[in-house]
């Protein structure tokens, strides 16, 4: 047996990459077939991570459009349940320990994508500040969900797919096995998330950890669909 873990994972590698090119599409009039018990939630879309700042990719950037589609369409439906939590760092985050100063309070990098600001309805937004990748840690989120417990239909997009997105989406899948919310269906539609690429050539020149967008994207979607979220190529 080969003591190299690339040989070794090869063909688990080809079998998440087959699994994530066999995603079914899902009717969107179908999943929002009961309006009001829907909520969209995207996670970190706004320019720190799309446009600017050390942080932009545009990987990222490149799910901004689809997203934007999906709220117009979803609300076209009879959707009003559209949570953003975002970064809204402390200028003093601890975070800042992992990664660069990016998306602090009050600065432009923090703000939602000016896709998403100018649909007419993004005054009704319900917008979650976190200063970590959990979308949760603050309580705000969790306070929304008490609040609503009419929702039973979460549909996550954002970024990024290995960190704030996956955070959110096992949050909200795990809450609902905590408490027995068998109804609760937890959607991803892979179109509407994305993480960012460095280049292990590049991560060696920084000195910084290389990231491998492509592989750590199918990992995580498929971490996340054996854990009870339906992972979907798109919702149309």
């Amino acid at each position: 047996m080969s003591n190299s873990l690339a040989q070794r994972s090869a063909e688990f590698v080809e079998y998440v990459e087959q699994w994530l090119s066999s995603r079914p599409v899902l009717a969107l009039r179908d999943v929002v077939s009961n309006p009001e018990r829907v909520a969209i939630v995207c996670v970190d879309v706004i320019n720190g991570f799309c446009t600017l700042g050390p942080l932009a990719s545009p990987r990222v950037q490149g799910i901004v459009a689809p997203i934007t589609e999906l709220f117009k369409a979803a609300h076209q439906l009879g959707v009003r349940h559209f949570i953003l939590p975002q970064d809204t760092h402390a200028p003093d985050a601890v975070e800042f320990r992992q990664y660069p100063p990016h998306c602090v309070r009050g600065t432009p990098e923090s703000e939602t994508a000016p896709e998403l600001q100018a649909l007419p309805f993004s005054d009704s937004f319900v917008i979650v500040e976190k200063n970590s990748l959990s979308s949760a840690m603050s309580g705000k989120l969790d306070t929304w969900l008490t609040q609503h417990p009419e929702v039973d239909t979460f549909v996550v997009t954002g970024d990024c797919s290995d960190l704030c997105t996956y955070q959110l989406a096992m949050h909200l899948r795990l809450r609902a096995n905590e408490f027995q919310m068998g109804n609760v269906r937890v959607i991803l539609p892979a179109n509407c998330v994305q993480t960012y690429h460095t280049p292990v050539t590049v991560a060696r020149q920084l000195g910084i950890p290389a990231h491998d967008g492509d592989l750590l994207h199918a990992i995580f979607l498929f971490n996340m669909a054996v854990n009870g979220v339906e992972v979907v190529a798109r919702l149309e």
